[in-house]
């Protein structure tokens, strides 16, 4: 079985903003002091890397990525990233040249996109299942890209390609780590042929567990059954005392239900049920009450029609530490916690998180740690 270590990502954004804090005007959408700071911060408080989020509005995340990397030493870099919107050969190039100018920090988070309108924004007007196909043979072209000693041919349903080659590598063998999110039996079956990192939404135990299970499951018959990595995206809300955490988890939703009634806010309310599984999958939770699995709060996730990583675990650190070990337990070996003030509380969890959670897996994984 192949060990995957224990790994802490966070996020940054171009501007100070979350669903609790209103974006600050002007710039054109850009602050490059708080892209600066928080990638620091991240550094300074012990982050593995950082996830550039995408969506059709967004600043360009290779331009991101690149100004982040410029202004660290060690902070890795995961770049969320859309097929069908530029050849995989092109974006191969990309990645490799990215992944050579920031010394061999980066990965790629593949999103294949699950919202039929926000693909139109940029005019790709293809079904989910067809999405996801092409997905699959989009990743094919651009492994042959990273990978292929001279030049390839390609003939797949959605790319073909002609005495391709890439004269641009990447530092990092085989290729730049591929993370891969999506929970429909679509995306499923393509992380089990291509993902190095599954990822998932902050999920209740039980639906982890399912998760894990089918994703291992599509990827056994390529003989990764074993190679894959889960990582974990929560929103974690810290006190000194538990009762103060929960305050500060009511504080919260207020603020954000305030926010979200305020035009100004910028906030369009989506259309109906969202169309991807993995909302779908925490508003299942939410259903089963606000709070669950002792210390998983949903009513973010149900306010905000689970648009993204919305699950909370709250409580002190280390009864948040002690939640996360649990998931650990069932395979997550990466976690992806990011909060409502991005710069405040990334410094937050690096003094009194993510220490915590380090410590209690080398005692599980040192017998002579775990004795003492």
């Amino acid at each position: 079985m192949t060990s995957h270590p224990l790994q802490f990502i966070g996020m940054i954004g171009t501007q100070n903003a979350s669903e609790t804090r209103r974006a600050p005007g002007g710039a054109g959408g850009v602050d490059k002091s708080f892209v600066a700071a928080t990638a620091r911060a991240h550094e300074y408080a012990g982050f593995d890397r950082v996830l550039i989020g995408y969506f059709s509005a967004a600043p360009d995340g290779f331009q991101v990525a690149a100004y982040a990397a410029h202004q660290t030493d060690r902070l890795k870099f995961l770049l969320a990233h859309r097929p069908g919107f530029v050849a995989p050969t092109l974006a191969a190039r990309q990645l490799a040249s990215l992944d050579q100018f920031s010394d061999g920090r980066l990965a790629v988070h593949i999103i294949t996109g699950g919202s039929d309108a926000d693909q139109a924004r940029d005019g790709d007007f293809l079904g989910k299942a067809e999405r996801y196909a092409r997905t699959d043979d989009y990743l094919d072209v651009m492994k042959k890209a990273w990978t292929s000693a001279g030049p390839f041919d390609h003939d797949g349903p959605y790319y073909k390609v002609r005495d391709s080659f890439s004269a641009v590598r990447s530092i990092q063998t085989p290729h730049i780590p591929v993370f891969f999110g999506g929970s429909s039996p679509e995306a499923i079956a393509v992380a089990g042929k291509h993902a190095d990192t599954y990822a998932l939404w902050g999920e209740t135990l039980a639906q982890v567990r399912e998760t894990i299970a089918a994703v291992r499951a599509a990827a056994r018959p390529h003989g990764r059954e074993r190679d894959i990595a889960f990582s974990l995206s929560l929103r974690p809300i810290l006190g000194r005392t538990e009762e103060e955490a929960w305050a500060r988890a009511d504080r919260i939703l207020a603020t954000a239900k305030a926010l979200r009634e305020d035009p100004n806010f910028g906030y369009r309310r989506p259309p109906g049920a969202p169309q991807n599984a993995g909302s779908q999958r925490l508003l299942e939770a939410a259903a089963k009450g606000k709070v669950v699995d002792k210390r998983l709060w949903t009513e973010l996730a149900a306010l905000t029609s689970a648009q993204g990583n919305s699950t909370s675990l709250v409580g002190t650190p280390e009864q948040v530490a002690e939640s996360m070990l649990e998931y650990w337990d069932l395979g997550v070996t990466t976690f992806l916690i990011r909060g409502f003030d991005p710069l405040e509380d990334a410094l937050e969890y690096g003094r009194d998180l993510i220490p915590l959670v380090r410590q209690a897996v080398a005692r599980r994984q040192s017998p002579t740690l775990a004795a003492e």
